[in-house]
C-alpha cells in the first residue's frame, strides 16, 4: 500500500473528461499503469490522507461501513452548537439517506468553528452535506464546510507533507488491516 497526502484541487479518479488534475498527477506513472486504486475518496476541495492498493480485498475491508474509522479536521462557516453536535451524532435526514458523524468542537475563530469529525461510513460528500443540512442559529443559513482535511484512517496517522506520497511500512499495513 501507499499513502498520498492529497492537496485541494485534485480529483480522486483515474482520468477526467474535462482534463482536470487527478491524484495520479502527483504519483509516479507506474502507480497508474500497474493498476493501483484509491481506497475511498476525497472530493476535489478536500485534502488529506488517501491510501492506494492493488488488492481489492484490502480495499473492500477498509471501505466497508464500520470497519475503519476515518478522522477529519474541518473548519465550518457558522457557529456549531451542542445541539448541532447532538443532531450529527443522531443522524440528519438528507436526500442521500441518514447522514451521521461523531463531532467534537476543537476551536473557533470569528464566525468559524473548527471540528474533529469521525466517520465510520463515508457517503459521497458526507461531511459537507451533513453540515449543509444544519442551520446557523444566528443567521438561519446552512452551515458550510470551508476546509476539510482527513488526518487519520483507522489507527494510521502518518506525518507526510501535502502533495507527497510514500509506501506504508509492513507494520503500518498490519496495523490497518488487522481484524479485517
Amino acid at each position: 500500500m501507499l499513502v498520498l497526502n492529497k492537496p485541494k484541487g485534485y480529483l480522486v479518479t483515474r482520468s477526467d473528461d474535462l482534463g482536470r488534475k487527478t491524484v495520479y498527477n502527483l504519483l509516479p506513472d507506474w502507480v497508474f499503469t500497474d493498476g493501483w486504486m484509491p481506497i475511498g475518496r476525497l472530493d476535489l476541495e478536500s485534502k488529506g490522507l488517501l491510501l492506494f492498493t492493488r488488492d481489492g480485498k484490502i480495499n473492500d475491508a477498509l471501505t466497508k461501513p464500520g470497519n475503519c474509522i476515518k478522522i477529519y479536521e474541518v473548519w465550518v462557516r457558522g457557529y456549531v452548537t451542542d445541539e448541532h453536535i447532538a443532531e450529527a451524532k443522531k443522524g440528519v435526514e438528507s436526500i442521500h439517506g441518514i447522514l451521521k458523524a461523531k463531532v467534537e468542537k476543537i476551536g473557533n475563530g470569528g464566525a468559524k468553528t473548527k471540528l474533529k469529525v469521525e466517520l465510520e461510513e463515508g457517503k459521497n460528500r458526507h461531511i459537507r452535506r451533513l453540515f449543509g443540512a444544519l442551520k446557523d442559529p444566528k443567521f438561519g443559513t446552512p452551515l458550510k464546510v470551508l476546509d476539510l482535511n482527513r488526518v487519520s484512517i483507522g489507527s494510521f496517522k502518518p506525518n507526510i507533507e501535502i502533495g507527497k506520497w510514500r509506501y506504508l511500512s509492513l507494520e503500518e499495513e498490519r496495523m490497518l488491516i488487522k481484524n479485517k
